[in-house]
C-alpha cells in the first residue's frame, strides 16, 4: 500500500540551538520511501549520519528566533502482513549477536524489575508469540490512555504502578515485559494510518521465530499501515528531536493519508 506521510514543525529560541533530529524514514524493513522533501526555513546546514541502529540523523543549528522545518514523502509498505502466531521464543544461545542487546535493560524499560507480572501475565502460556501477544493484550486491557498522566521521566515500572500512560509508555512497559521473559524487544517510532487523533506514534516489536513482529498495546486491531521512522532500545535511542539548549516547539502537524 501507498501512503503520503509529512510531519511540519514550528519552533522559536532566543539563541542558536544545536539538535538532533530523527524525521527521515528510510527505505528497508517492509517499507521503501518512494520520494521524499526536507524544507528548512530559514535555511541552514544539515549534516547526516546513521546512527547504531541504523537510524537517519540529521544534525542543524536552529538559529535564533523563528524556525520551521518540513518533512514530507511518499512510502510503499508492505501492508498486509501475514501473522505467524507460532513463531516461538528464540533461545538466549541461538539469537544473532545484534540482537542481543535489546534482551537487556534499558533506561526506560526495567526488566530486571518486573518478571513477577510478566510471569503472572503469561503463565501457562508457550514461550514465543502467545506470550507477546498476552502482554500486548494486559496492557491495553489494564493500562488507561491518559494524556498528561507521564512525561519524559517516566519509566516502564512507573506505568505498571500507575496503570495510566501514553502510547510511548505503553511500548515502554511492553518492551521491560517481554524483556524479562529473554524476548527481544525494541521501541518503533513512526507513522500509523488511521490514528486519532493524529500524530507521531510508538509501539514495540518482538524477536521471535527469527524475525520482529509488531505489537501495539494501544490499537484493538492488529495493523500493518504503518511507516517507521526509528528503532531503538527506548525512547532515549528515538528521540524526534534531540535539543541542546532552549527551544520551544510552538506547533506539529502530522498526517499519513492512504493513495
Amino acid at each position: 500500500m501507498r501512503f503520503d506521510f509529512g510531519c511540519r514543525m514550528q519552533f522559536s529560541s532566543s539563541v542558536d540551538v544545536p539538535v538532533i533530529l530523527m524525521l527521515r524514514p528510510r527505505s528497508g524493513y517492509r517499507q521503501w520511501i518512494v520520494q521524499e522533501t526536507y524544507a528548512l526555513e530559514p535555511f541552514t546546514l544539515v549534516t547526516e549520519y546513521t546512527d547504531g541502529y541504523g537510524n537517519l540523523c540529521q544534525r542543524l543549528i536552529v538559529p535564533a528566533g523563528e524556525f520551521q522545518l518540513q518533512v514530507t514523502g511518499q512510502a510503499e509498505t508492505l501492508g498486509l502482513w501475514e501473522l505467524d502466531q507460532t513463531a516461538p521464543w528464540i533461545a538466549i544461545e541461538a539469537l544473532p549477536d545484534s540482537i542481543l542487546q535489546f534482551v537487556l535493560p534499558s533506561r526506560y524499560c526495567e526488566s530486571d524489575q518486573v518478571y513477577d507480572w510478566a510471569s503472572e501475565i503469561t503463565a501457562n502460556l508457550e514461550p514465543g508469540y502467545a506470550q507477546a501477544e498476552a502482554i500486548r493484550q494486559w496492557i491495553h486491557d489494564n493500562i488507561q490512555y491518559q494524556y498528561g498522566t507521564s512525561d519524559a521521566s517516566t519509566s516502564a515500572l512507573n506505568v505498571i504502578q500507575s496503570r495510566q500512560g501514553v502510547c510511548r509508555d505503553f511500548a515502554h512497559l511492553g518492551i521491560a515485559l517481554c524483556r524479562s521473559l529473554n524476548i527481544p524487544a525494541r521501541m518503533v517510532v513512526g507513522y500509523l494510518h488511521g490514528l486519532k487523533p493524529m500524530d507521531q506514534h510508538a509501539w514495540f516489536e518482538a524477536y521471535l521465530g527469527h524475525r520482529w513482529c509488531t505489537f501495539d498495546a494501544t490499537q484493538t486491531e492488529h495493523s500493518e499501515d504503518r511507516i517507521v521512522i526509528a528503532y531503538g532500545r527506548d525512547a532515549a535511542d528515538v528521540a524526534l528531536v534531540t535539543q541542546f539548549g532552549p527551544l520551544q516547539l510552538n506547533e506539529m502537524q502530522v498526517w499519513i493519508e492512504a493513495m
